[in-house]
């Protein structure tokens, strides 16, 4: 380990937190990056979500920023599609359709020009969604996130980085051995950041085997989607805020399947692996920015990545090279005459 390196400590080990931690370990060679988590793969939010490309806007942040965080994060996970790490990163491309009961007021999304291939379903299409009046067709990408974070950890490691496992209670706990703290906890921000704007949106959703479908579907207007993975496909789901329960829910699982049936009636014929549940960390705009901590004598800067919600995986390499970028600034205050 270089000597002279700055100590960084990534708190949070879900795809947030560990992509932040690959990017600033890949690009910031002068810092010894440890991620500190009370869970790993596979006992994160992010093992839960559906890893899919499609971004959720965010109410008070402009488009133009959602949109260039979402172009990094595709073009990242694209060259790893197009590379010999995507069966073990467990990124593809998957094709399908967004539909909609009634047009949109928007029907060319501020992501139309990243995914590949949009465009306006034609009614040749739209004939298999009788129920439906209109329809969006793209290619993006899916994320089998369980694999991908594995993935990310070997990656980090490869970069000389380290994970380690502990609760994270309070910044005090980290100021003197860290010079510079990246706060990627999610919903563990609530109590750790007393950031009370942060609220789980509960997810509910099933895994099935049903090898024969090979297109995704999502229902615009509502919460149902349809995508398919590499070993069984994604049925979901549910978006319940402020609820924090994390059991099972049989009610809303039959309620998933039976609008996932509509949607696709060979579901029919499927049959269920797993019901899984998660807490999306959500706010009106996620947080990305600096502040400084002061504890004793030291004054710490902490670089604060969290509030993604239901769109974590869409976004998430691009916030971690700004939460980076602001890394490699926090160096420059601590050192002014630091060689980056």
């Amino acid at each position: 380990m270089n000597t002279n390196a700055h100590p960084v400590a990534v708190v949070g080990a879900g795809v947030i937190g560990l992509s932040t931690a690959v990017c600033i370990a890949e690009s910031i060679p002068s810092c010894a990056v440890t991620v500190l988590a009370e869970h790993f793969t596979p006992d994160t939010t992010s093992d839960v979500a559906a890893g899919i490309l499609l971004p959720h806007p965010f109410p008070e942040t402009p488009l133009h920023k959602q949109r260039c965080w979402f172009k990094d994060t595709f073009d990242h996970l694209l060259s790893i599609c197009n590379s010999t790490d995507a069966a073990e990163a467990g990124v593809f491309l998957l094709s399908g359709w967004q539909v909609f009961q009634e047009t949109p007021s928007t029907k060319d999304p501020y992501w139309s020009t990243v995914v590949l291939g949009f465009h306006m379903m034609t009614d040749a299409e739209l004939q298999r969604f009788p129920k439906y009046k209109f329809g969006q067709s793209f290619t993006t990408i899916k994320c089998e996130c369980s694999k991908y974070l594995l993935w990310l950890e070997k990656r980090l490691k490869n970069a000389g980085g380290q994970l380690h496992t502990e609760k994270i209670t309070g910044f005090e706990q980290l100021t003197s051995s860290y010079d510079i703290i990246v706060n990627c906890s999610g919903l563990g921000s609530r109590d750790l950041a007393d950031d009370q704007s942060l609220y789980p949106v509960r997810g509910q959703i099933l895994r099935v085997h049903a090898p024969w479908l090979k297109h995704f579907i999502r229902d615009g207007n509502g919460h149902t989607y349809i995508f398919p993975g590499i070993h069984s496909v994604t049925l979901g789901g549910t978006r319940q805020k402020h609820n924090w329960e994390m059991s099972v829910d049989e009610a809303d699982s039959s309620g998933i399947f039976e609008r996932c049936c509509e949607l696709e009636p060979s579901l029919k014929k499927s049959q269920v692996c797993s019901k899984l549940v998660g807490l999306r960390p959500t706010r009106n705009s996620l947080r990305l920015e600096r502040e400084f901590f002061v504890h004793g004598n030291r004054q710490v800067p902490i670089i604060h990545n969290y509030g993604h919600g239901g769109g974590g995986i869409s976004i998430h390499w691009g916030t971690a090279l700004e939460a980076t970028q602001l890394v490699k600034e926090s160096i420059n205050w601590r050192n002014p005459t630091s060689k980056l």
